[in-house]
């Protein structure tokens, strides 16, 4: 197989299994050796930011030294994105190589009766041969789905087990309430291990406790009391933390510095670990924290006229992204560009944002769950009243919208920010760098 079919393999295989469980993913790791076996890792579990809290690790430990692993989900851009080594990404023979192996081995299983792997088991399958390959000393390694049954949690007792925000978000997966949604995200607590957790309601901080205690894991919950911010601009923000002044990071918007505090913590957490062979120095973690880069998260792109890319796709996010506009961008006109997968809170989203926003552009991502433009339009115009109601256009494609916002954007002065679905959020990416998709 060439790379355009090894993709077309790899995102043809079913992505979740119908019976939840790691057998599957046991079964395919062990007949490719078990190379996660002689890997350390930083498991990052959570609803949101758990792939900016990924790359701002990675970013630590490399400036610390060490070779790095990154595994993300999903993409952006291209699907090589999701796997990288030192900050570079896999490159695509090694995706042709690795992947013929992992279905040489699948060919096996299957012809022994036993279920074939889902996409996501693959793709993690791909990443840990990668990585063992690549002789990665510390691999920062997000969570797909959940925790508990996600493929990544056949590993071991990580350096550290870190958990981001917990919110609303794939319930008919993970269940109702936060507290059952906490329950799976927990799943990656090791007995023995080290749990770093962000600031949680109370219920959800007591599930972490419970299973924290039930597997005789250290529980480390964080708190921000001390975290302040210095300065920020479209530049990044300057913050201090703990015993930490000047911290600098280029991302942009609070939970992003929250985020870095997070990593922080995770930090001094393996460096009390003696037994670990892992440290990170003060000027290591300043160093990799203001070099960390994670596109796509209140990401401007244009200055003339001003273009903004969020990956806001949850009522959190679309909370977070509010807050950030409101404080970067404080009483300048804003124009949506508004694309939303059907299986989503979509209404809780549209409620948060669009009171900020004079006109909006709806379209269907290029997905078969996207809630189709004209719809979507209409569902804006409700949501928004009179106020919206001649201010609203359904478009035929991510190009025609970007035109057209960018259009308005020149003549009135306004901001345009794209968000609601990483599906299209990567291909104005796409046309605004210059770069393809793959």
């Amino acid at each position: 197989m060439n790379y355009a079919e090894t993709l077309e393999y790899i995102h043809g295989i079913n992505r979740y299994a119908k019976k939840l469980g790691l057998e599957n993913i046991r079964r395919l790791m062990r007949d490719l050796g078990d190379p996660q076996d002689g890997l350390r890792f930083i498991h990052i579990a959570g609803t949101n930011g758990k792939g900016s809290t990924a790359a701002l690790t990675e970013g630590v430990f490399r400036a610390a030294g060490y070779r790095t692993g990154l595994y993300t989900s999903p993409y952006l851009q291209r699907f090589t994105e999701r796997i990288r080594v030192n900050g570079a990404e896999i490159p695509e023979g090694e995706v042709v190589r690795l992947a013929g192996a992992v279905r040489g081995a699948i060919q096996g299983i299957v012809s022994k009766g036993y279920p074939h792997p889902t996409e996501l088991e693959v793709v993690a399958a791909i990443a840990f041969l990668y990585f063992a390959n690549e002789g990665c000393d510390v691999v920062a390694f997000e969570v797909g789905l959940g925790g508990r049954f996600d493929p990544t949690n056949v590993i071991k007792t990580p350096l550290a087990a870190v958990v981001t925000t917990i919110d609303y978000d794939h319930i008919s997966k993970l269940g109702g309430t936060l507290e059952k949604i906490a329950y799976e995200k927990a799943g990656i607590i090791k007995p023995g291990g080290d749990v770093v957790l962000y600031p949680q309601q109370e219920g959800v901080r007591r599930v972490f406790e419970e299973e924290a205690a039930r597997a005789g894991a250290r529980l480390h919950a964080c708190d921000f009391s001390t975290l302040r911010q210095e300065a920020y601009g479209m530049w990044g923000q300057r913050f201090s933390y703990k015993n930490y002044e000047g911290l600098e990071i280029t991302l942009l918007g609070d939970y992003q510095m929250q985020n870095a505090a997070l990593v922080t913590d995770a930090v001094e957490v393996v460096n009390a670990n003696a037994g670990s062979g892992i440290s990170v120095g003060p000027d290591a973690l300043r160093r990799g924290l203001k070099a960390a880069r994670w596109p796509g998260r209140m990401e401007i792109l244009c200055k003339d006229p001003v273009i903004i890319i969020d990956a806001a796709h949850n009522a959190q996010c679309a909370r977070a992204l509010r807050g950030a506009l409101e404080k970067y961008f404080p009483g300048k006109e804003l124009i949506f560009i508004f694309g939303v997968m059907r299986d989503k809170d979509y209404i809780s989203i549209i409620d948060s944002t669009l009171p900020l926003a004079s006109a909006a552009y709806a379209l269907a991502p290029g997905n078969a769950r996207a809630i189709g433009a004209e719809e979507l339009a209409g569902i804006l115009r409700g949501r928004g009243g009179a106020r919206m109601e001649n201010s609203v256009w359904a478009c035929g494609s991510v190009d025609e919208a970007l035109r057209l916002a960018t259009a308005r954007a020149k003549q009135t002065g306004a901001a345009v920010c794209a968000f609601g679905s990483l599906y299209f959020i990567g291909v104005i990416r796409d046309i605004l760098t210059g770069r393809d998709s793959l």
